[in-house]
């Protein structure tokens, strides 16, 4: 849908997050005097009234007859585009879209690579930009990763990168390369099942003229197989990790250990932002020594330091129970108190399950509105050093306990934060609290054009 499609029409956003605000300010540019209509939470009524005086705003969530009272909604992300009210509303001749879906109707001439994956869009996302600009490409690097794409309207890039949740990816259209890191299963609550969550991840191939997937995922690399663009990374023909190295192919790279961000996870990641790079005609191989210097994502697998004789570890982005195996994998051999538990999607913890009776921890502490469930589920299993706690404070508290100042302590929580937090950054701040360290509040870097 293009702005001028708008032009005339009933208007209505839904959402005041950042996107929300993204989408207001770029309707005033795009289209002034327009009227057009804010449903946000009674609690952001007055402050959205104060920021934009001449809309008007509802502090409420619109039900059907609402929703089917306007032409378009341009709804935030984090509203399920399954909601009953939405697809009813649908049926009555309301358009949905969203801030990425302008942006990317606007945009038609961009070359653009857009990154999705369960685990490892981020840091991915980031590295791709991180690298393109060691060789003196003009990058913009917006969408999920923290800066909506709206607020970069206007700007001129050479290369955009751009996350992509689950809830976006068919959102996009005309995307030059969609890079599909992983695929494991979440957002269960927004999608409604794991096949629709399949389903609506895999968007982005269909929106993409060329594709670069994770060869190493069998099921990811049999959805995509048969796309004309098909490029892969993982695999010994491409680029991938052996022996300590990123290679291509049979040739040897750079070390993996050079990679800024700990883990075999994030060489892998690095393994596919070079082998975006090449399939857009960038010299990869030039840009490789770049990893040594990207700085990592705060909140994954972000060391804090040392107290009290325990290291600390801040992985608060990880909201599935697959990355907290990662997470664990991470640390290695040190004596590990584990925290994990949250907002209770009803995702398979399983699988998590079942490696704990190979290799457990010395500890886990279970908490948060699924701490029970998952404390039941391991001690069923007869998994040791299973820890119950309430909230974060006990949690960290019966870490310290358990570790008794020796160890690391890995907040790798498997769960999102919804059920004590307003989002994983502000989870991942209270925990560096309770552990002694100053509530960071760093940004991902890099977040804009560069």
């Amino acid at each position: 849908m293009h702005w001028a499609e708008l032009d005339g029409r009933r208007v209505a956003v839904w959402g005041f997050g950042r996107e929300g605000r993204a989408a207001l300010d770029a309707l005033a540019r795009h289209l002034p005097g327009q009227p057009v209509a804010l449903y946000c939470a009674a609690g952001e009524a007055e402050a959205a009234t104060a920021a934009y005086p001449s809309i008007s705003v509802h502090g409420v969530a619109p039900d059907a007859d609402t929703l089917a009272s306007y032409d378009v909604v341009i709804k935030s992300p984090g509203i399920s585009a399954y909601k009953p009210e939405l697809m009813a509303a649908a049926e009555r001749g309301t358009r949905s879209t969203s801030g990425t879906a302008l942006w990317f109707a606007a945009h038609a001439g961009a070359r653009t690579i857009a990154v999705t994956g369960t685990k490892g869009k981020s840091t991915t996302s980031a590295l791709i930009a991180h690298l393109a600009r060691s060789l003196g490409v003009r990058t913009a690097l917006a969408g999920n990763i923290g800066l909506p794409l709206l607020e970069l309207d206007g700007t001129v890039a050479d290369l955009w990168v751009i996350e992509l949740s689950s809830f976006q990816t068919g959102e996009a259209s005309g995307v030059d390369l969609g890079v599909v890191t992983s695929l494991y299963e979440e957002h269960l609550d927004w999608h409604g099942s794991r096949e629709r969550y399949v389903d609506d991840k895999l968007k982005l191939l269909s929106a993409s003229s060329k594709v670069l997937v994770n060869a190493m995922q069998p099921a990811l690399l049999a959805r995509a197989v048969d796309h004309p663009g098909l490029h892969t990374f993982g695999d010994i023909a491409g680029w991938h990790v052996a022996g300590g190295w990123i290679v291509r192919g049979a040739q040897r790279v750079i070390e993996a250990s050079r990679v800024s961000a700990p883990g075999l996870h994030n060489a892998i990641n690095a393994c596919a932002a070079l082998a975006a790079l090449e399939i857009m005609g960038y010299d990869a191989i030039a840009a490789a020594p770049a990893v040594a210097t990207f700085a990592p994502l705060p909140h994954r697998l972000q060391p804090l330091g040392e107290r009290d004789g325990l290291a600390w570890i801040n992985d608060s982005i990880s909201t599935t129970p697959l990355a907290s195996l990662a997470a664990l994998e991470s640390v290695g051999t040190k004596r590990t108190a584990l925290i994990v538990g949250g907002h209770d999607r009803g995702l398979d913890w399983s699988p998590f399950v079942d490696a704990m009776r190979v290799h457990a921890p010395d500890a886990i502490i279970c908490q948060g509105a699924n701490g029970p469930r998952i404390a039941d589920a391991l001690e069923n299993a007869g998994i040791e050093g299973v820890y119950r706690a309430i909230d974060m404070p006990a949690a960290v508290a019966a870490a310290r306990v358990a570790l008794n100042g020796n160890g690391c302590v890995l907040l790798s929580p498997g769960a999102p934060s919804f059920d004590q937090f307003h989002d994983y950054a502000d989870r991942g701040r209270r925990f560096a609290e309770l552990a002694g360290f100053e509530a960071s509040t760093a940004s991902i870097q890099g977040l804009g054009v560069g």
